[in-house]
């Protein structure tokens, strides 16, 4: 029997709380898609940008970027420096990043998240937190998967403006 193309229909993930499996599974997914339509796309598709659509490029970098900052506001943590220069960088094209590289930003970013899946007590799950700049009232739950889907939607934008770009040449 072959591994079914969707996440979600593979069975339970190891150490993860069965609550936040659906989460895993968009994450996943979202991944998966990224890393297919990704691969082998020429640094001049992955930057184009047309009718004042986002690029492909913009979408791989801020999909890993926001799940970053949305899973650390779900730990209650104030966002670094770091990020900050991060979020404002995505906006940007960056032409040296390949293919190879916004996989691998994006591997990274579901990684770490994953990781923190596993590790969210379930107990917090209602706890309050504070989200941006005005410190927007949301929950550990809402954080987690409002990250999840924010990342499930680009990768979607993604895999279209591939698919568009691929089809005009």
């Amino acid at each position: 029997m072959s591994i079914p193309s969707e996440a979600w229909l593979r069975g339970p993930i190891a150490n993860m709380p069965p609550i936040l499996h659906p989460l895993a599974y968009a994450l996943i997914q979202a991944q998966e898609d990224v890393e297919k339509a990704l691969a082998g796309v020429p640094a001049d598709i992955l930057w184009e940008r047309r009718h004042g659509a986002a690029s492909a490029g913009f979408h791989a970098l801020h999909l890993a970027g926001a799940l970053d900052r949305l899973f650390t506001y779900a730990r209650g943590e104030s966002l670094t420096d770091a990020q900050k220069a991060a979020a404002r960088a995505e906006g940007q094209d960056h032409p040296a990043m390949d293919a190879a590289a916004l996989i691998e930003a994006v591997r990274d970013a579901v990684d770490r998240a994953m990781a923190q899946l596993r590790a969210t007590d379930t107990a917090t799950l209602l706890d309050a937190r504070k989200v941006g700049r005005a410190e927007l009232p949301a929950t550990v739950m809402g954080a987690l998967v409002h990250g999840a889907d924010h990342t499930a939607r680009h990768a979607g934008q993604l895999v279209t403006t591939i698919k568009l770009l691929r089809s005009s040449i």
